[in-house]
């Protein structure tokens, strides 16, 4: 039985907690609450920084694997290799952490508490930090988001590997540049349907040991000092027994952004008092004052703390060195072979094909003399890591990859083409500086390889140095800059042009769409991303990544960046065509399902189970994902919704048998008192795709609908 269900251990540290709490004196407690937590020699604690990141790799920390970006990993559809890939980050950051103690190091972003996953709905294409996010599916951002606890946690019966933390609870998805003030409008069957699941999935399937409170407010409360989202929900619901921990510097926005409080010393009891364990700040100084002024008893400062050691307890750092498994681990695993050829995986697994018209990809480089990669991406290490990333030893970035891949054997040209977001490259050239070098590159190649999109300098968190757009989210959803004229003067030139988007978000391609015939979705796809796509360009591996948020057409179609219903949003209540739908992605090779069937067309207490046969009836090995949605036939239901995925590999010509179960309640959805209604009649949908309009003309290909009952 792993710690996180060992209800026995569990307690056990919670006795050693209390006792350890109770020689402490007011001041020492309340330093205790704050993300520094300095040293208490005389009881032999150590000096502890509860802050760590860990989103797809260990960050800002020093040398670490950059894994692709978490948009990326969603991509995969892959819940087996999410575990596996937070897994080898848990691994890296026992090894980090184990060599900073050695050397008597506790500074910030040294401990083994990861403020990771984001499991926020990234419901609008616009939020600057959706990339952080496993996507807009609640189904899958709770699969991928309850694996990736697991990997990071780890599963032993007595100690944590490290400890995960279910961010941002629970209702924020931007505007970066008012979070501090906003107040997220949520109604209870969307909360229900929407914005809760993968926060209760992770606590109660993953047994996550933190959660993190958002900077805004949701229904009137700011989330850090939520009665109804830490109290109601999260403890009393849910059964948490963790921390909880506020975002960083949020208690301090209850008084100056929210004004649902007058003082700091309101604030700090406003959080405490309604389950805020661990401040990231220095606002729970004010504890003292207000334990002494009665607004605050001691008894919960006391569980408070209680449940903060329990967490390092269970992480075994107040046991003999040696007692715990994980100390074993050492620093040499950290940029191994093995973690760089995982990465190399990851993100060749991450990558989406859009468009393959006329099968021009996989390139032949032996048909091929010249190659012509263009674009402010195309050389770009920051297109490739994303934010809260950490520091890899070697980037390969796309044209570092080609490079490598092509060797001396093709001629490889290259120009940035234009920066990218700003007219000019050159700050004391003319505009457009670039775009004479372009042409030359064009005329002199056989094939072109553009490489345009975003990086986290455009899209990302408010504040971050060098954001472009000030706040981190993005106006619209065009190609910045002077990206689309470039793109437009390489098409001129009648060459076979590929398209390589890197992004953490959807942008509108909609006239790459028509005119160029290929186009691969890169994400942000980590430090060996641009080994991973020369690798799917030129046909040694078989893009299999699938879209985990709707490619919209523009901007115009969507409500309001600050209108929190999910009516006209993401894949489940959008009413128009999608250019590239949630679900989507194309193969080199092709599948066949034969033999769908459901276990019982009258569904009880024990749900039903989809089976099929998927065969690979194409030239090539590839990968899979088999979709299951759930369409309930009611008026006023969302569309088709994602309920169940596995993913395949197959050789060709080689075939497997698959089985997805389907709890009852997966057949249901919510109304509009967040209950959830299980009855009348559903649509079960199974294939490689969503069961839309759009998918089935991009792909040639429908999916088998099968009704059914609820008994």
């Amino acid at each position: 039985m792993e710690i996180a269900k060992n209800k026995e251990k569990i307690q056990e540290y919670r006795e050693r907690a209390r006792k350890l709490v109770e020689q402490m004196t007011l001041e020492e407690k309340v330093e205790q609450t704050l993300n520094w937590a300095p040293a208490i020699e005389r009881l032999g604690i150590k000096a502890y920084n509860w802050w760590n990141e860990a989103l797809h790799g260990v960050a800002r920390a020093g040398v670490a694997t950059v894994f692709p970006q978490s948009i990326g990993l969603a991509a995969t559809f892959d819940e087996d290799f999410l575990e596996e890939v937070a897994d080898a980050i848990s691994t890296e950051g026992r090894a980090k952490f184990n060599m900073q103690q050695e050397y008597d190091d506790t500074d910030i972003y040294k401990g083994l508490t990861f403020w990771s996953p984001n499991v926020n709905i990234f419901r609008d294409p616009r939020w600057g930090r959706g990339h952080e996010t496993f996507g807009e599916d609640p189904y899958l951002t709770s699969r991928l988001g309850v694996r990736f606890v697991q990997g990071i946690q780890g599963h032993d019966e007595n100690y944590l590997k490290a400890a995960a933390c279910a961010k941002h609870f629970a209702v924020h998805s931007g505007p970066e540049d008012i979070r501090h003030s906003f107040d997220a409008i949520a109604s209870k069957q969307d909360m229900a349907e929407t914005y809760l699941p993968a926060f209760q999935a992770c606590v109660q399937e993953a047994g996550v040991e933190a959660v993190m409170g958002a900077y805004n407010r949701t229904n009137g409360e700011p989330c850090c000092g939520s009665k109804t989202l830490l109290q109601d929900t999260l403890r009393d619901e849910w059964g948490f027994t963790g921390h909880v921990t506020s975002d960083c510097w949020a208690i301090k926005d209850f008084h100056e952004g929210h004004h649902v409080t007058d003082t700091p010393v309101e604030s700090v009891a406003l959080a405490m008092n309604n389950g805020c364990d661990l401040n990231c700040g220095n606002l729970f100084h004010y504890l003292k004052q207000a334990v002494e002024e009665g607004l605050v008893k001691e008894s919960r400062l006391d569980e408070a703390l209680v449940n903060l050691f329990t967490t390092r307890m269970k992480l075994g750092v107040f046991d003999e060195k040696g007692k715990n498994p994980y100390d074993k681990i050492e620093y040499t695993v950290v940029d191994s072979k093995p973690m760089q050829e995982l990465n190399r995986k990851a993100a060749e697994k991450c990558v989406v094909l859009l468009k393959n018209e006329n099968n021009l990809l996989p390139l032949d480089k032996k048909s091929i003399k010249t190659v012509g990669v263009i674009g402010p991406n195309a050389n770009n290490r920051r297109a490739l890591v994303g934010n809260y990333e950490g520091t890899a030893s070697r980037y390969w970035t796309v044209l570092e990859g080609i490079q490598e891949y092509l060797g001396d054997d093709v001629r490889v040209l290259t120009s940035e083409g234009c920066h990218l977001c700003r007219p000019k490259s050159q700050g004391l050239g003319m505009d457009d500086d670039r775009i004479s070098e372009v042409k030359g590159v064009c005329a002199a190649s056989d094939v072109i390889i553009a490489v345009m999109g975003l990086d986290s300098g455009l899209e990302g968190e408010e504040g971050d140095e060098g954001n472009e757009f000030a706040s981190g989210d993005k106006p619209n959803l065009n190609l910045p800059g002077l990206q689309q004229h470039v793109l437009e003067t390489i098409a001129s030139f009648g060459k076979p042009v590929v398209l390589v988007l890197l992004s953490g978000s959807a942008l509108a391609v909609n006239w790459a769409d028509e005119h160029i015939p290929a186009i691969l979705q890169g994400w942000y796809p980590g430090a060996q991303g641009g080994r991973a796509i020369a690798d799917i360009l030129f046909g040694e591996k078989n893009p299999e990544g699938r879209l985990p948020v709707t490619f919209y057409r523009s901007t115009e179609e969507l409500p309001a960046f600050t209108d929190y219903s999910m009516k006209n949003r993401t894949y489940r209540y959008m009413q128009g065509e999608a250019l590239y739908p949630f679900g989507y992605g194309l193969s080199y090779t092709d599948f066949e399902y034969n033999g769908v069937k459901v276990s019982t067309d009258r569904v009880g207490e024990d749900g039903v189970d989809v089976t099929a046969t998927v065969k690979n009836v194409g030239k090539m090995a590839g990968g899979e994902t088999v979709q299951v949605y759930v369409k309930v036939c009611r008026e006023g239901t969302p569309n088709a919704q994602l309920k169940g995925i596995k993913k395949l590999y197959l050789k060709a010509g080689e075939s497997a048998d698959v089985k997805i179960h389907l709890p009852k309640k997966a057949l249901g959805v919510y109304d509009e008192n967040g209950v959830l209604q299980v009855s009348g009649e559903v649509k079960l949908y199974v294939g490689g795709q969503a069961p839309d309009a759009r998918s089935a003309k991009l792909t040639g290909k429908t999916v088998t609908e099968i009704p059914v009952t609820i008994a």
